[in-house]
């Protein structure tokens, strides 16, 4: 299940990710972030995940089939979470992200507020 958070705006999308994630749930976030990306030409994220986050393997394969796809679509990924090693998966991940021109960075629940600031700091403009 996901949230889209309040402070979400212009080429920022904000999800809360909480429990398990159907395909259902990732075709409708895929068709928000293609709204972004047709309206702004690069778009950031900033994903929170909780401590018991789940995926379909059907949700797993669209989300992935997506970011391949659309690389050069997204400007900015933060990921926030406790999790030591979903942190040490992103940190290696972003090494391959900047191959791609997409900054990616982990940050901890408690650093929530920079996490928005660092996403924010450049948003396209239609």
């Amino acid at each position: 299940m996901y949230k889209i958070l309040p402070r979400s705006d212009g080429a920022v999308l904000g999800v809360e990710v909480s429990g398990t994630v159907t395909i259902e749930e990732e075709k409708e976030l895929i068709d928000k972030a293609n709204e972004l990306v047709s309206k702004y030409g690069k778009a950031s994220f900033l994903v929170v995940l909780g401590d018991h986050v789940g995926v379909s393997f059907e949700a797993a394969a669209a989300d992935i089939k997506w970011i391949v796809t659309h690389m050069n679509k997204i400007a900015r990924l933060a990921i926030v979470t406790d999790s030591k090693l979903l942190a040490a998966l992103v940190d290696i991940d972003a090494t391959f992200a900047k191959l791609a021109g997409i900054s990616e960075k982990h940050f901890d629940s408690d650093e929530l507020d920079q996490a928005w600031e660092w996403i924010e700091e450049t948003m396209p403009t239609p």
